[in-house]
């Protein structure tokens, strides 16, 4: 116990870098999924095709690979941002590839008649899809989603071997100090585990709420 409370403020750091990317890169992951998504089903072939190959680089590229693209690459165009935004950028991309099929895959259970009786009513593709496809979609997709956002989290632990901070970090510190690595571990998991956890709560009670009765 004296591992925690002997280095609590560094678990604390840790742990609130941890959240801050998981907060900010799931907000991003979910604006950038549900535009690809869009562009996935659109009637326009230049988006179709922009869509799939978002979800296909990405979602093939490792993760560890993409940090180094947008945290080392991007700045030798110019683009000097904190690396902890790089790392949110890089969660956020990666992730939005996967919500984005998993939102796709939730259009296709939306029966046809939904979106043509919209359009019967003089509604456009983007009110059809906005108002009435989506909603119905994610209804259907609230565990995968939550799934993706879970390994989003742990995902983040990746951002720590790029002087971002982060919880997994803090291991390094902690052996430098002479602590029980076991132990140090063991408490990393747990903030991990609580992280996790609250995303599960979560979107279980959004499955209880707005999820489609099995």
């Amino acid at each position: 116990m004296n591992v925690l409370t002997d280095n609590f403020s560094a678990y604390g750091d840790g742990f609130l870098g941890t959240l801050r990317l998981t907060v900010y890169a799931s907000l991003l992951a979910l604006a950038l999924g549900f535009l690809m998504a869009s562009f996935r089903v659109a009637p326009v072939a230049s988006l179709r095709v922009f869509g799939t190959v978002w979800v296909t680089v990405l979602r093939n590229t490792p993760l560890t690979l993409l940090f180094f693209a947008v945290l080392l690459g991007l700045p030798r165009f110019g683009l000097v941002l904190p690396f902890q935004v790089f790392a949110v950028l890089a969660l956020g991309c990666y992730t939005s590839a996967f919500i984005c099929e998993a939102l796709r895959a939730g259009v296709n259970t939306v029966p046809k008649g939904q979106g043509e009786a919209a359009r019967s009513l003089g509604m456009t593709f983007g009110q059809t899809l906005s108002l009435v496809v989506l909603p119905q979609a994610f209804r259907s997709v609230i565990p995968p989603v939550g799934s993706t956002l879970i390994a989003l989290a742990k995902n983040s632990a990746i951002a720590g071997a790029f002087s971002v901070t982060e919880l997994l970090g803090t291991y390094k510190t902690l052996n430098e100090l002479g602590y029980s690595i076991i132990w140090t571990f063991v408490w990393i998991a747990v903030g991990y585990l609580v992280i996790t956890l609250a995303i599960s709560a979560l979107f279980h009670v959004l499955e209880r709420t707005w999820g489609v009765a099995r």
